[in-house]
């Protein structure tokens, strides 16, 4: 009895069940989800290769395979970010009418992503942590820096552009008055995300009693622009 094929099949060691595995086109994509999720969990200390591997639930070498080194899988995070911006930006500005309210829109659809995604969007202005020549990194600054023009976008259309060597200039071509433009929007809604995602405003917003948040605050900052 105890050498029947029943006995034997009863003896044998469990099976151990193993992940279900990424499809080799999905993986990169899985990481960079799970790199997210560390980097809202743990903050930027806490995003290492091994945590972005533990959370995804695949080998510790995966992430290194697929994007070289942590600067790497930063650069592609933050590339993940600036187009998510820009598309936050698009948004907003589709919804808007004329030109003034479409300037308004743009600047809250940058405001609303950095709201929605404070570390990511303190990691996208993080050089020294990213591999600023990596293709996808310089072709997304260059999508959301696009996007934001629109919030001062004040240079002729007769205005010569100088001519440039793109390289890795999130710019590109760029006519002198654009730049200024440009800068000059960068620096005012950058400027209002930053204070309102680190609490710099709180203060400020109930000093008033005029304003129920530091969002409402902002908004009315944006709207009287």
């Amino acid at each position: 009895m105890q050498n029947s094929p029943v006995a034997r099949k009863r003896g044998r060691p469990a099976i151990k069940s193993t992940p279900h595995p990424y499809h080799h086109g999905s993986l990169p994509d899985a990481l960079l989800h799970a790199a997210e999720a560390v980097l809202r969990r743990d903050g930027l200390r806490g995003l290492t290769l091994r945590a972005i591997a533990r959370e995804a639930g695949v080998s510790h070498t995966a992430p290194q395979h697929h994007f070289g080194d942590t600067a790497g899988v930063l650069s592609e995070l933050a590339a993940s970010g600036h187009r998510r911006l820009a598309q936050f930006m698009a948004h907003r500005a589709a919804a808007a009418g004329e030109d003034r309210e479409r300037q308004h829109a743009i600047a809250h659809g940058y405001i609303d992503f950095a709201v929605e995604n404070p570390d990511l969007f303190r990691l996208m202005s993080r050089n020294e942590l990213l591999d600023t020549n990596r293709p996808s990194l310089v072709e997304a600054r260059r999508m959301s820096a696009r996007g934001l023009a629109g919030v001062f976008e004040t240079a002729s259309a007769d205005e010569p552009v100088t001519h440039v060597d793109e390289g890795t200039s999130a710019f590109g071509q760029t006519a002198r008055a654009q730049a200024i433009a440009m800068a000059s929007a960068w620096a005012y809604v950058h400027g209002l995300a930053s204070l309102l995602i680190d609490k710099r405003l709180d203060g400020l917003a109930a000093a008033t009693g005029a304003f129920g948040t530091p969002r409402e605050l902002v908004d009315a900052v944006i709207d009287d622009l």
